[in-house]
């Protein structure tokens, strides 16, 4: 005999938008280039630095295996744990100290190679694929193999880190694919877990 546990339902972080299983108005996604910005950087990341009048500096950079990048004038830097910005910081300091009177500096995501999204249950190939900016729980799915015929298609479990806890959302999966819900929009890290039919 299989024991029901309730899921409490909690939308204030999940965006896709429209009218949610519990009926009530679902919030907007978070700007996604804001999370982007706001993740830490690990091995394998590629980001694009660029220095204002100064396209010598101005490129492409991937982070080593051992979490740091060769940059112009100022050698290797650390990368890894750091954010977009927080390394943007960085560079200004070192560019600085005897290169440039008053460096600005932007750095930006091009790919998150060391992020991942994680997609276990009711699918045909379960596993860890790395995350991409814009990514959905259509495309992630996808990704797995699609869903197998026993999965239940509106109860997919998202689990997602907000402000330190983690939260469990689900998801309406088959009425995203029929037009009746918006995607969802993935975030670093997301696993998502697709339970078998109760029917």
């Amino acid at each position: 005999m299989r024991v029901l546990i309730p899921l409490v339902l909690s939308w204030t972080a999940l965006a896709c938008g429209g009218i949610g299983r519990s009926g009530r108005q679902l919030p907007p996604m978070p700007d996604v280039a804001t999370v982007l910005q706001g993740a830490e950087l690990g091995a394998g990341d590629v980001v694009e630095v660029r220095v204002y009048q100064e396209n010598g500096l101005s490129g492409l950079y991937r982070v080593g295996t051992d979490g740091t990048f060769d940059f112009p004038l100022v050698g290797r830097i650390d990368a890894a744990g750091q954010t977009p910005g927080a390394l943007g910081d960085r560079l200004i300091e070192r560019l600085k100290a005897g290169f440039l009177r008053d460096p600005q500096v932007s750095v930006f995501v091009k790919e998150f190679n060391s992020k991942k999204v994680f997609v276990l249950g009711e699918v045909h190939k379960p596993g860890t694929f790395k995350f991409e900016d814009r990514m959905t729980i259509v495309q992630a799915v996808t990704l797995a193999g699609g869903l197998k015929g026993l999965a239940e298609k509106n109860g997919i479990v998202l689990t997602r880190v907000v402000d330190g806890h983690e939260r469990k959302f689900v998801v309406p999966f088959e009425d995203i694919g029929l037009g009746r819900q918006q995607n969802v929009l993935l975030q670093p890290g997301d696993i998502v877990f697709v339970p078998e039919s109760w029917l």
